[in-house]
């Protein structure tokens, strides 16, 4: 206990006092100076016949589709695929497709907003093909902006899932595949066999992460979108902060990030649990 007791500190000093903190605010109704009034559970009443508040969490769930199971799909098959291939030049290819990971992610959203712009390169790139009549607005448009901001978390959180799975598939023993392979066994064969089964904790590990990401995702939208155009992209994390420092709605904030603690949390728990079940 004596040699958990720092990093203990520094963990409640950091991270568990000011979640108390926020708790506590959203008890309140308060603009984060001046005399506040105490409304008890109100704050959290009001969320659930609040439509913005829906829409965002709308939003984090489908954006978990973008950020956690596509790029596990694509991570998977991709990782297979260059385990079996065994290609040249690994170690550059492993830290050009996690490069993404290590860019600051106002970067990320700079660059991807002017590829989105009605004249960045994806519009041109259309029109350069004969399919001009594509060609909009991307993060402006209702019905796209959602699904643009999600392609952007599929390409950050591929690299990282590609090299989890990467990780996972070089502990196999070549023994099981070459044994498979006597057997008649061919990729497809394998990938189902030998490796699904191989890497169930990196699914698990790779799951938990990328939701994570996906449920606090606040820079991407912020620096992209804004949560608009309406409310197609926003999201919980941004909802925290537009009703803390834009309406100045300190406790309907805190709740609101307390709603996403909890949501992030159980969500986690179920996909570790279901891991550690299969496993």
């Amino acid at each position: 206990m004596l040699f958990l007791l720092p990093a203990f500190a520094v963990y409640a000093a950091f991270a568990l006092y000011p979640l108390g903190r926020a708790a506590q605010f959203s008890l309140f109704e308060w603009r984060g100076f001046g005399s506040s009034t105490f409304v008890g559970l109100d704050n959290y009443a009001d969320l659930a016949g609040d439509a913005a508040f829906r829409a965002a969490i709308g939003n984090a769930l489908v954006l978990i589709l973008f950020y956690a199971v596509i790029p596990l799909v694509v991570g998977l098959v991709l990782a297979a695929v260059l385990r079996r291939g065994q290609v040249r030049g690994m170690g550059v290819f492993r830290t050009v497709i996690f490069l993404p990971q290590v860019i600051a992610l106002v970067v990320v959203a700079v660059a991807w907003r002017q590829i989105y712009s009605p004249v960045g390169p994806l519009n041109q790139l259309l029109d350069a093909v004969g399919l001009g009549a594509l060609a909009r607005g991307w993060l402006g448009d209702p019905s796209t902006a959602l699904i643009a901001v999600g392609v952007i978390g599929t390409w950050i959180e591929m690299g990282l899932v590609m090299l989890l799975m990467l990780s996972g598939m070089s502990r196999i023993p070549q023994e099981l595949f070459e044994a498979a392979r006597l057997d008649g066994a061919g990729p497809v064969k394998e990938f189902f066999a030998i490796i699904l089964p191989a890497v169930r904790g990196e699914i698990t590990v790779a799951l938990v992460l990328t939701i994570i990401a996906a449920l606090k995702t606040f820079d991407l939208v912020y620096m992209t979108t804004s949560g608009g155009p309406g409310n197609s992209t926003t999201v919980p994390s941004y909802e925290v902060y537009f009703r803390a420092f834009d309406l100045r709605e300190v406790g309907s904030a805190s709740a609101v990030a307390i709603v996403l603690t909890v949501l992030i949390f159980a969500i986690n728990v179920g996909v570790t649990r279901i891991g550690e079940r299969e496993s």
